[in-house]
C-alpha cells in the first residue's frame, strides 16, 4: 500500500455542480482506471479529472483505484464545495408595446444597412435606453433639448466615457434618418472631441517576459499570436485552421474591422510553438477551441493574461490591444515604414497608424534633454568641479 501513488479527492464547484475532483500525478495505469469510471472528465483549465460529487461516485471511486492507488479523501470533507458566484438580476427595460415594435423595425434597418454585429446591438441598447427615458413623451415631440437631458442625466451620471456618447449621437442619427418624425434637428447633434489618449505599450524584454512566464502551452500561442501578428481579438477568436498557411508562413485575417481582409506575416519563431500548440491541442476548426470544439472566449484570454503579467512582474493594465499598440510601435522602431504598418494593422486611415509615431521612442531617444545639456556644460568648464551629479546634496 505504502508504495502506491496518491490520488486526491477535492470538492468543487464546476459546470453549475457540485464535482469531485480526482488529481493524481500523470500515470497510464491511474489514467486508465478513472476513464472507467462513468462521467469521469478531464477539465484542461482544472488540470484535473472530475465527477458528480454523489455517495455513489464516491463508492466507485475507491472501487476503481482498489490495488492501483491509495486514496486520499479528507480534503472532500475538510470544506465545502465552492458556491456559485451570485449576479445581480438583469434590469428588465419598461418599454410599451409600441416602442418595442419601433425598436425591433430600427434593429432590422441597421442589419439592412449592413452593420456589424456590434455595431447594432451597441446602437440598439442606446436608442433602447434614450426611448425609456423619454417613455412619458410621446416620440413625435423629442427636440435636441431632450436629447441633452438625456446625455446630463444618464451618461454625466454613469460616467460613461466620450467614445461611448460619440456613438450614441452616431446611433441617433442614423435612427432620426429611419423615424424622421422628431422634432430633433440632425445638423444640430454634435460629436465630443475624441480624447487623444496615447497607447499603453510593453518593451520588447517584457513581451518576451510576458510569453516565458505563460506556461499553458495554448495561453503561451495565443499571447504570441497576437503579438506576432498585430491581431485584435476578435480576429483571433475568428481565426480558423484554414486561414494560416504555414508554408508561406503567412494568416488571412477574414472580414476584419471595417470588412476588410489582410495578410499577416507569421514570426519564424512562432512556426515550432504553433507545430507544438497544433500537435497538443489538435483543434478542428477554429485556431483556438473551447472545451467542447467551440469558440474561445475573449474573458477568458483577459484572465490568463492578467495572470501572466502577474508572473512576470509587469505592473502595467495589459490587455489583448495592449499587444497589437507594441506590435505596430516596435515595427515603427525598427524602422518599418508607416504604409506598410497602416496595412498590416488593416487601418482604413494613416492617421489612426500615425498615432504610433508618438509613442515611438526611436527618434526621441535622439533628442538631448537640456538637464543632461546643463550638467555636461558644467563638468566640461570645471573639470575639478565633482558636484555636479544630482544624486549628491546640492545643499554643500
Amino acid at each position: 500500500m505504502t508504495n502506491f501513488p496518491i490520488v486526491v479527492l477535492r470538492p468543487k464547484f464546476h459546470k453549475n455542480a457540485n464535482q469531485i475532483l480526482i488529481q493524481f500525478d500523470y500515470n497510464d495505469v491511474l489514467i486508465k482506471q478513472v476513464r472507467t469510471i462513468s462521467g469521469a472528465t478531464w477539465s484542461q483549465n482544472l488540470k484535473s479529472w472530475y465527477v458528480k460529487n454523489n455517495p455513489s461516485n464516491l463508492k466507485l471511486i475507491f472501487f476503481v483505484f482498489k490495488n492501483h492507488a491509495h486514496v486520499n479523501s479528507k480534503p472532500l470533507f475538510e470544506k465545502p464545495a465552492e458556491q456559485p458566484k451570485t449576479f445581480p438580476v438583469k434590469r428588465v427595460r419598461q418599454l410599451s408595446t409600441e416602442n418595442k415594435n419601433l425598436l425591433n423595425h430600427f434593429y432590422k434597418y441597421l442589419k439592412g444597412k449592413r452593420y456589424s454585429k456590434s455595431t447594432i446591438e451597441t446602437y440598439i441598447f442606446f436608442m433602447a435606453d434614450f426611448v425609456e427615458f423619454n417613455q412619458n413623451k410621446p416620440l413625435d415631440t423629442l427636440t435636441n433639448r431632450d436629447v441633452e437631458h438625456f446625455i446630463e442625466d444618464v451618461f454625466v451620471k454613469r460616467d460613461y466615457s466620450i467614445s461611448t456618447q460619440r456613438q450614441f449621437i452616431s446611433a441617433l442619427k442614423l435612427f432620426i434618418i429611419f423615424y424622421p418624425n422628431t422634432e430633433i434637428n440632425n445638423l444640430a447633434l454634435t460629436r465630443p472631441k475624441k480624447s487623444r489618449k496615447l497607447p499603453l505599450v510593453l518593451s520588447p524584454q517584457e513581451i518576451l517576459d510576458l510569453i516565458r512566464h505563460t506556461q499553458n502551452l495554448k495561453h503561451r500561442a495565443i499571447i504570441a499570436l497576437l503579438y506576432s501578428c498585430g491581431l485584435r481579438i476578435s480576429e483571433l477568436l475568428n481565426l480558423k485552421l484554414v486561414d494560416i498557411d504555414i508554408d508561406r508562413k503567412q494568416l488571412i485575417v477574414k472580414n476584419g474591422k471595417g470588412r476588410k481582409d489582410r495578410y499577416v506575416s507569421l514570426a519564424d519563431s512562432f512556426i515550432p510553438l504553433l507545430s507544438n500548440y497544433f500537435y497538443s491541442f489538435q483543434p478542428t476548426i477554429y485556431f483556438v477551441e473551447g472545451q467542447t470544439g467551440q469558440k474561445y472566449s475573449a474573458e477568458s484570454i483577459r484572465q490568463f493574461l492578467k495572470r501572466a503579467c502577474k508572473a512576470s512582474q509587469i505592473h502595467k493594465p495589459v490587455t489583448p490591444h495592449t499587444l497589437r499598440h507594441s506590435y505596430a510601435t516596435h515595427l515603427l522602431e525598427n524602422g518599418v515604414d508607416l504604409r506598410y504598418i497602416q496595412e498590416l494593422l488593416g487601418h482604413a486611415k494613416p492617421e489612426t497608424t500615425m498615432i504610433y509615431t508618438h509613442v515611438s521612442r526611436k527618434d526621441l531617444l535622439k533628442i538631448s534633454n537640456p538637464l543632461d545639456s546643463a550638467l555636461n556644460n558644467l563638468s566640461e568648464k570645471d573639470k575639478t568641479n565633482t558636484n555636479v551629479l544630482l544624486s549628491r546634496n546640492l545643499s554643500r
